[in-house]
């Protein structure tokens, strides 16, 4: 018999994870677009993610939206916990949204949108960072309701989380400039990597050893009695993903520094989902006290059975379709 809440916890899991290692390159060309020196160069940064950017931000709709049909426990709790920075998200995310369009449909009023653009990715980026600190700090729960403040979120770790995860999508920005562009724009990206990259890691190594001060149940599953040993694979994985990454950087690779930041990526996130599991709501309600009845689960598993071989496709076909190097006056618009 299928274990359905475990496979609606890891589905969500993947689309997060998806949302953060596509939507992630695309708000860091955002945060990045201060550094293109003319017109030009900004309408083509901006033109290496138009094609793809919407799509990107589907996998955050499938995140959410399987949080609310598969564990609506979970949705509720987190929701009421963080309403700011959600709210502050969605805002800068239908800031940068519009800002898409409207910049190519104005002339006098096109720097203000350029500063659309960079405010919303900066601020979409943050408050992102902000929520998974949040989370990883713990919820205050009494009898499954929630039973914090309204600025429980805030703190200097979730803050930080924040400016950790804005330098981390700059560095797949730039990465991704590198693969889109060529000539002296292209060469500034790639400068970028190595301290970007090494600011990246960095971030990741004070995060993991923050969270052992700000959540005493994930330094016991780390290093307590009963410490999981297997988990030391992912820092393993990580040092060595990082040594790979500024060995291609140095080599000039286009491509393999970009896969390999998606892979420190990844690496972040299967820490953080070892370190919480099986906690959704951590420190009190698991994904199983949170999943909906198995009925419910198995009828929603059928249509997400259906959708994602149509978004994977999708997200397939667009990426081939916009392949290649972004010219001077080429683009989507």
């Amino acid at each position: 018999m299928l274990d359905l809440p475990t496979i609606w916890f890891v589905l969500i899991g993947v689309a997060l994870l998806a949302y953060a290692i596509l939507d992630g390159f695309d708000l860091g060309v955002g945060i990045l677009f201060p550094l293109g020196r003319d017109e030009e160069e900004r309408d083509r940064m901006m033109n290496s993610v138009a094609p793809v950017w919407d799509g990107n931000e589907t996998w955050l709709i499938l995140g959410g939206g399987g949080l609310f049909a598969a564990f609506p426990l979970a949705y509720s709790l987190v929701l009421t916990a963080l309403y700011a920075p959600v709210i502050a998200m969605l805002l800068a995310l239908i800031l940068r949204g519009v800002a898409f369009e409207f910049r190519f449909r104005t002339v006098r009023a096109k720097k203000y949108w350029d500063w659309a653009f960079i405010g919303g990715s900066t601020a979409a980026a943050f408050f992102q960072g902000v929520m998974v600190g949040a989370l990883v700090q713990g919820i205050r729960i009494e009898d499954r309701i929630y039973a914090g403040g309204w600025f429980d979120w805030l703190s200097p770790f979730s803050v930080f989380c924040g400016v950790a995860l804005v330098t981390g999508y700059a560095l797949l920005g730039a990465s991704w400039l590198v693969i889109k562009l060529d000539g002296d724009l292209q060469e500034r990206m790639r400068q970028l990597q190595e301290p970007l990259g090494l600011a990246t890691i960095l971030a990741i190594v004070l995060i993991s050893f923050g969270t052992m001060f700000v959540n005493e149940a994930i330094r016991d599953r780390w290093f307590g009695p009963g410490a999981l040993l297997f988990l030391w694979i992912i820092p393993i994985a990580t040092t060595l993903l990082a040594v790979a990454f500024y060995r291609a950087v140095r080599a000039k690779r286009a491509v393999t520094p970009f896969l390999l930041a998606l892979g420190l990526f990844a690496a972040a996130f299967l820490g953080l989902a070892g370190s919480l599991f099986p906690y959704l709501v951590p420190p009190s309600i698991t994904y199983r006290e949170a999943a909906n009845p198995d009925n419910s689960l198995a009828f929603m598993l059928v249509g997400a059975a259906i959708l994602l071989p149509v978004i994977l496709g999708y997200t397939a076909y667009a990426y081939w379709i916009f392949r290649g190097k972004v010219h001077a006056g080429e683009g989507y618009h």
